[in-house]
Parts: C-alpha cells; structure tokens; sequence
C-alpha cells in the first residue's frame, strides 16, 4: 500500500498551503464569467509548481500533468469550477469577503484550492503514472448557460477524443460529515430551467377589485395551477420540482398594483418528460393570464440537462476510494435535484460528479449551500485530496496496491 501512504503523507505535507489557498480565493470572490482575479491567482500557484497551462473560456485555465512511468494515451480530467455567487457574506472570519454582494457561499473557493492541492500532489508522483492529466479550473457554473459549454466549444478537449477515460468533480456537502465521500451511480443531479414572468393587469383601490385587473391574484392561481403539472402530468416516477422563488407586487394593504413579477424553476431527471413539462408551464403560464384580462411577459432559459454518472465509472471509483478512505467513508448517496454544467461533461465523456463531506457541528455551526453563513471544516481537505489523487492514479492504471 505504498501509493497510499505517500499520497497520504502529501495530502498532510501540504495541507497548510491548501487552506491558505481557500481562504485567500474566499477573501477575493468573483461572480460568473468575471475571474479574471481569481485566474491570475490559480496561474501565480501553477507557475511556482513548474506546472504548465493555457487560458480557455476567457476566465478559466486549464493545466496538465504527464506521467513519466511509460508512454500511453491515456487522460484523465479533474475539474473544479472558480466563481463565486451575489450574495453579501456575514461570517465574522479573518478571511471574510472583501467585496460586498459577492461571496464563495457554495464551496468553489475550496473546489478551486483542492484542485491546486491535487496537482501539487499528482506532480510529485508522475513517476507512479502512465498518461496525462488535466486540470479544469472552470468559470461560471452558477450562471446559466455556464461555463462548461464554453470550454466544450473551446476545442480543448477535441484533440483527445475517446482517450478521455474519465472526467472527474466533486461538490462540498453539508449534508456528509467531514471524511465521508458520496457517490450516487446513474443519474444524479437534475436539469434546470428558468421562467421569468411578468404579468401586467390594471391597479386600482382595494376596495373596487371589480374595477381592476388584479395580478396578485392571477399571479397566485398561476403559481398553484402550474404545481399540477408536476403533481397530476408528470409520471411520478420521474423526480420533478417546480418552483417559484421569487414573486415581486409592489402594491399595499390598500392598493392592487398594475403588474407582478415573478422567478421560477423546473428541475427533472429525464430529457423527453423535460421537453413536456416545459412547453405545457409555458402555455399556462402564457395563457391563463389572459383569461382574467391581464397580458403577460415570459423569458425562458434552458439551462443545463440532467448529471449522469458513468456506473461502471462509478463502480471503479468507489473502490479506489475504499481503499484510500474506507468503507464506511464512501457513502450511497440518492439523486439531488440541484443542477451543475459539469453535467455537460457527463454527456460527453465517463464522468464522475461526487460528495465531499465537509459538515462538523463540534467545530462550527452548518448552514446550507448558498446561505450567507455558509462555511466549512477545512479538514475535509484531507479527504478530498487523497481520494482524487489516488482515485486518478488508479485509473491510469496503477496496480501496486
């Protein structure tokens, strides 16, 4: 188990510059297709490890590795997305967000880091592997249309074709204690798509609703018809969430305002039945409203499909892990109806997307992702390091074990 023990005692040898990294990216986020900062810094690390790299997607880098125990063709991609969220941060830490309105409240900032960790570690044992390895530090994946189709477009991987043998990810997780890893085979995370609603009807008094057309109401009937879709038109096998986060009517206890404004989402696992559902949320929400005199305007944006990951993949992974980790580390995991563009990858090539553990209420409080307290036990860096790094030498064919 000599692999084991030295990536072990890497992922302990650098740690320290791994969570400095985190805190340094925390302190200084940026918002989708912007990091032009967080770039430069990413490029600044792989410069002092003598790692090359090329710009793709205008803000993302991609970096490589190749292995020098024998000649092959084989590559393996470990990505990590770098953009941060709008959200003004209220953690009282030394490495508080420097920018107002703008926060790592989903864990891209430890992503991003893991990655560098990762890379360093790879990079001392290339003599251990056979291929090449690349690094994925993504732009934007928490803005639709996302960062993952641009580096698709880019061309970068073409000249790789099916020697691509696997894409791997990871996403920090509230929800697993600090040293667990989850893994969920076949489709994992869900498609998203987004609905913005304006519906114009005519204000007036509180008292006279027969003399307006009042969009509150039409709004709200709008809002439960359309849950039916999910519950009455969709085959309850196929998990499916329609929501509505935002509904804007800026009238008064005494006053029907003129329009309002509303934000939703429909997330599902299955691409025909997402076909459906949006042409019939589309025609309600176009068409009831003109049925209580009101006129409405929509704008739709399709976002990213379903996350599928690879089981045979899967399969391969979760025992590498076993053996770095443990059994009772690497965790079943269920299906999460959030979205991610490293789904486009999984259309593409065999990937992976898994769970990092990250939640430990003896050290600190767990708020969820995207909540502006969001923070994380840095010790599951640990973890995250050793299980990728191992994870990815094992898949190019290392069998010393």
């Amino acid at each position: 188990m000599s692999l084991v023990n030295d990536i072990r005692k890497l992922a302990d040898l650098h740690f320290n510059d791994t969570v400095r990294r985190r805190q340094e990216l925390h302190k200084h986020p940026e918002l989708s297709f912007q990091e032009y900062q967080t770039a430069a810094y990413i490029k600044v690390v792989l410069d002092k490890l003598n790692i090359p790299y090329i710009t793709v997607a205008e803000t993302g880098v991609v970096a490589w590795i190749v292995g020098k125990k024998s000649s092959s063709n084989d590559v393996i991609v470990l990505r990590a997305d770098i953009d941060a969220l709008p959200i003004q941060e209220l953690n009282e830490v030394s490495y508080r967000s420097d920018y107002d309105g703008v926060m790592h409240a989903c864990g891209h900032d430890f992503h991003t880091s893991n990655l560098l960790g990762v890379a360093t570690i790879l990079q001392e044992l290339e003599h251990l592997f056979s291929g090449k390895i690349l690094f994925l530090f993504q732009p934007a994946e928490e803005r639709i249309p996302g960062g993952a189709q641009e580096v698709l477009r880019s061309g970068i991987f073409d000249e790789y074709g099916d020697r691509i043998k696997a894409v791997l990810g990871l996403h920090v997780s509230p929800q697993l204690a600090v040293g667990d890893v989850g893994i969920c085979p076949g489709k994992f995370m869900a498609s998203s798509d987004e609905f913005y609603v304006r519906i114009k009807g005519k204000g007036g008094h509180a008292a006279e609703p027969h003399r307006a057309v009042d969009p509150i109401y039409i709004g709200t009937q709008l809002v439960s018809s359309l849950q039916h879709i999910v519950s009455r038109r969709a085959n309850p096998a196929v998990p499916s969430v329609l929501t509505f986060g935002r509904f804007i009517g800026n009238g008064a206890v005494n006053v029907i305002p003129d329009e309002v404004y509303m934000e939703g989402t429909f997330r599902t696992m299955d691409e025909q039945w997402r076909k459906e559902a949006l042409e019939q949320i589309e025609y309600l929400i176009r068409e009831m409203p003109k049925s209580f005199g009101a006129d409405v305007e929509l704008t739709v944006k399709n976002g990213y499909p379903f996350l599928y990951n690879d089981p045979s993949l899967s399969k391969d992974v979760r025992t590498y892990m076993t053996e770095i980790l443990s059994v009772e580390n690497v965790k079943d995991v269920g299906i999460w109806m959030a979205a991610e563009d490293f789904a486009y990858y999984s259309h593409r090539f065999p990937s992976l997307f898994f769970l990092l553990g990250i939640r430990n209420e003896n050290r600190l409080p767990q708020y969820g992702l995207h909540n502006a307290r969001f923070n994380l036990d840095e010790s599951s860096f640990l973890t995250s390091m050793q299980s990728m790094a191992y994870a990815t030498i094992r898949l190019l064919g290392y069998d010393d074990v």
